[in-house]
């Protein structure tokens, strides 16, 4: 059965006492905003409509635009587990999605499985699937499943149960197939509340599963800026919030990663082939 990641060797000390200094990932986050000028992604979507990819957004760039900044930078690709350094086999990406746009409609949770050489499109076609897949208020997904099975269990014997997953996902004994399923064992949490036309919000991690980062999408916005000459200039503009774990990588390496994803949605039209080169994690 293919493992969720490999152990990182040689990890530095400092970072090793760290893992034990700060064992819980939600008390390890940092938390940043970023601000897009999105008039370049724009133009990107508009293409991209008319050669008959309905409904293409910026929540298909930001995806497409994290997971080539994942073939260039893996390092932000990487989990604690038991507090070892693990580098993950391929990219996982959890969203919540509601089956539709009103306030007691139920909510579920998708995972797109991406490879590092993904284009734009490729993730488009994968996301929308299973977007489409489950928009049915009917339909049930694996996870859907695993948690209508972990209802019935009465409350002291599910606090009994949520602590033995607890335990065996810290020795990563959890099954595989059932990580697959899980939104808390991914590459990263997209929630988009541009849909919702608000801010982002600063999501916190999870203490349980692997995943080290979650990414808020905000809705788009004017921005005047003055241009070098002193004219104002307007802008269109998204704010992006993120919340990572810092014992994946360091500081020099996460801001690398992330000047890197803001090039890409400078110039989207780069996602409209693979990478020349996909880089490998450390060893």
């Amino acid at each position: 059965m293919a493992k969720e990641g490999r152990k990182i060797k040689g990890t530095p000390p400092m970072d090793l006492v760290g893992n034990y200094i700060m064992p819980d990932r939600d008390a390890a986050s940092n938390y940043f905003i970023e601000t897009f000028d999105i008039g370049e992604c724009e133009k990107y979507i508009k293409r991209k409509r008319e050669e008959g990819l309905k409904g293409f957004g910026m929540l298909h760039i930001f995806a497409a635009a994290y997971v080539r900044t994942i073939s260039q930078r893996p390092g932000i690709n990487r989990f604690i587990r038991g507090q070892k350094r693990y580098a993950r086999n391929g990219v996982e990406i959890s969203m919540t999605i509601k089956k539709s746009l009103t306030l007691d409609a139920p909510e579920t949770c998708i995972k797109v499985f991406a490879d590092p050489a993904d284009t734009a499109e490729d993730i488009y076609r994968k996301m929308n699937a299973l977007i489409n897949d489950n928009k049915d208020e009917e339909a049930e997904n694996g996870m859907d499943a695993i948690v209508n099975v972990l209802k019935y269990i009465p409350g002291v014997f599910l606090k009994f149960t949520v602590w033995l997953l607890k335990l065996l996902d810290y020795f990563g004994l959890l099954p595989r197939a059932l990580t697959k399923e899980s939104p808390f064992h991914a590459s990263i949490f997209i929630t988009n509340m541009a849909s919702l036309g608000i801010k982002p919000v600063f999501h916190h991690l999870y203490d349980f599963g692997t995943l080290p980062v979650f990414m808020g999408i905000g809705a788009k916005y004017e921005k005047n800026e003055l241009d070098a000459d002193g004219n104002v200039v307007t802008k269109r503009c998204m704010d992006m919030s993120i919340v990572c774990d810092e014992r994946i990588c360091d500081g020099h390496y996460y801001a690398s990663a992330f000047k890197y994803l803001r090039g890409v949605m400078k110039k989207p039209d780069v996602l409209d082939n693979p990478p020349e080169k996909v880089v490998e994690d450390m060893k």
